[in-house]
């Protein structure tokens, strides 16, 4: 019997463990390294332990330090969550060698399923479908060049022990293949530890079907249906929805059987996925089994109404499986949306930074958010950028799109970039809609999804100006509430109101002297902004923080501020030739020296944040007359990397 429970891991999924715990009544012991020592996941627990360090190969990545803790707070188990150290074999043995339960299955399940080679070898063996590709030992680039000129381009580059579109490449000819295997390796070895490759068939529009299987100790294997999580940026899911948009039930029914032979083959125990990709001729190909709980659970928990964190701890435990697989409900339908720090309108870029506003609505039924952060807590670029899962359940799946996307208009999140506008705007989609998705969704409608920041027009700044002097605190409440005195909009007696207001918004500044106030009207409590534009009663959200205030518009959530005209400076001007980081991170290559000649699209450099790789290219032809930075410095957004002098035209 499990009375104490140490999560190996931390935010929105540290948390959610510890919800499930608390309703089993374990106690729960949380680990943080040194940056997270506030974070939510620590404050929600009963005891916590500090690993020190920052980056995850300090702390969360630190199997002695986390078995030290396990064995200090006399915890009887450890659930490892997800990413980290969850299918690490060796962790997980080391486990049961002192004596405690490891959440999740046995280690020479893991081993099987952690080599993407050897498992799709076994699967071959299980008869479970398989994409054509070389999974073999040898990882030399001729070798690779080789088997994909077999294969035929476009191929994608994978690693061996990966996952979470972590070490993946497509590569679409020979030319591109050194370059491709090269970054692929270092993700793969930086994230896993290991840098081995395999190279498979690239499927131009597949759907990328998964299938949730359970397993107890004594010998019982089911799935929970299946999960559609086709949308995706950088190999990396956006949305996810269950069951998946017109997957019939006899598909559906060999998919799950298939999914339930992979698992029986290795001898599987706990909660696993099993993901296939599904081409347009409805046939699917085994992609990967992932042998812990996937961050897409919640809609599986959804349509079946089962705890899956419950399940695995008393699995765990040595209880049978509570359902037969002919028990096993599919009601509704539910849709999951990812909510990251990244600005989607620079290729998905990691962001980080003080999350200023993080305000969640008042949920409605269907409606559920996963977090682990709150307001005010710096994101950290040496973690994954996801912030929140915001889930919404409904009868159809109409119904449920709805609930989500109401979910997401009424979330404010603002400081730092992130793709809640994004997720608006897939949820409105007509192809999405019609259940029209594949993993090509995003490309292919990057026009209609990335339409640029909008214009900060006319409009937008006279309504900025109204919402900044309606939002103003008053100067002298106490002494009369209701005494223009106390008012910030010019209120002059007998008179027409006059006042000069100086704002400035990403990099702009505006001076505004005649505001449509008597168009305007402010709820405090609500946070809207209400206004009448071109003969229409229209709103804006907006949330004041001291000497900010933060205004969506147009599904983009803005800072604004007061400036002195007297002290503006050029000091964020980008130096002539500078190129400066893009985002808080380290330096992992530096591809140039000073004296070189590159031409436009020649890679300078690469920076690694958020456990992904980020190339830096030449926007113009020029010289490089100086490098800012090393390899294994750590940069701030904005910080000056490498001098750059542009050719100059020909005569």
């Amino acid at each position: 019997m499990i009375t104490r429970l140490l999560i190996a891991n931390r935010g929105e999924i540290a948390c959610r463990i510890i919800r499930s715990a608390r309703q089993l009544g374990i106690e729960t012991v949380a680990v943080h390294s040194a940056i997270d020592a506030d974070a939510l996941h620590v404050r929600e627990a009963d005891w916590a332990i500090n690993l020190s360090g920052a980056k995850p190969g300090d702390s969360y990545l630190r199997a002695d330090l986390i078995l030290s803790a396990a064995q200090s707070s006399g915890a009887q188990a450890i659930h490892p969550g997800y990413g980290f150290l969850s299918e690490n074999a060796a962790f997980a043995r080391a486990c049961a060698d002192q004596g405690l339960i490891f959440i999740g299955p046995p280690p020479a399940a893991i081993e099987a399923m952690g080599s993407k080679a050897a498992a799709k070898a076994l699967m071959e063996q299980a008869g479970v479908p398989l994409v054509p590709g070389y999974h073999g030992d040898a990882q030399d680039i001729a070798l690779f060049i080789t088997e994909a000129d077999k294969i035929g381009y476009p191929v994608l580059l994978k690693a061996v022990a990966g996952g979470g579109g972590k070490g993946m490449k497509v590569v679409n000819g020979p030319a591109e293949m050194a370059d491709a295997l090269a970054s692929a390796q270092r993700e793969a070895k930086a994230a896993f530890g290991d840098a081995r490759m395999l190279v498979e068939r690239y499927l131009a529009r597949p759907r990328h079907i998964e299938i949730q299987v359970f397993a107890d100790q004594h010998g019982h294997c089911i799935h929970l249906n299946e999960r559609d999580c086709s949308i995706q940026r950088r190999h990396q899911k956006v949305i996810e929805e269950a069951p998946a948009p017109g997957l019939g039930a006899e598909l559906r029914q060999r998919m799950g059987e298939a999914a339930v032979r992979a698992a029986q083959a290795i001898h599987y125990v706990g909660a696993g996925t099993v993901e296939f990709l599904l081409d347009e001729q409805q046939r699917f190909y085994f992609m990967e089994m992932n042998t812990r709980l996937q961050v897409e659970h919640p809609i599986t928990e959804a349509i079946t109404g089962v705890d899956l964190v419950a399940w695995q701890l008393r699995i765990a435990e040595g209880n049978p499986l509570p359902l037969s697989q002919q028990q096993v409900p599919l009601h509704g339908h539910a849709i999951e949306a990812r909510l990251y720090a990244e600005n989607p309108e620079q290729d998905f870029m990691p962001a980080s930074g003080q999350l200023a506003v993080f305000q969640l609505p008042e949920l409605r039924s269907g409606q559920r958010v996963d977090s682990g952060i709150s307001e005010g807590e710096q994101v950290s670029p040496f973690y994954d950028p996801m912030l929140a899962k915001l889930i919404a359940w409904g009868e159809t799946r109409e119904v449920a799109r709805l609930n989500l996307l109401e979910l997401l208009r009424n979330t404010r999140v603002a400081g730092i970039e992130t793709n809640l506008g994004f997720a608006q705007r897939i949820m409105q989609h007509p192809a999405f809609i019609a259940g029209e998705v594949d993993t090509g969704f995003i490309p292919r409608h990057a026009e209609q999804l990335l339409p640029g920041v909008p214009e900060l027009d006319l409009p937008f700044w006279q309504l900025a100006g109204c919402a900044w002097l309606l939002s103003q605190p008053r100067k002298s409440p106490a002494e009369d509430p209701y005494s223009p005195w106390a008012e910030h909009t010019g209120w002059r007696s007998a008179a027409a109101p006059a006042f000069s207001l100086h704002l400035s918004c990403a990099g702009q500044h505006r001076v505004l002297t005649d505001l449509p106030l008597a168009a305007c009207s402010l709820d405090q409590h609500k946070g809207l902004l209400n206004f009448q534009l071109d003969g229409l009663s229209q709103q804006l959200r907006f949330v004041r923080r001291g000497s900010s205030l933060f205004l969506q518009w147009q599904e983009h959530w803005h800072r604004i501020e007061t400036f002195d005209p007297l002290g503006i400076s050029d000091r964020n001007r980008q130096d002539a030739g500078g190129l400066q980081a893009p985002m808080n991170g380290s330096i992992v290559r530096i591809a140039v020296n000073p004296g070189d000649q590159v031409e436009a699209g020649s890679l300078l450099l690469v920076v690694e944040a958020m456990k992904m790789e980020h190339a830096i290219r030449a926007p113009q032809a020029g010289l490089v007359k100086a490098l800012r930075c090393a390899e294994g410095d750590m940069v701030s957004e904005g910080q000056l990397l490498i001098d750059l002098e542009p050719q100059k035209p020909e005569a």
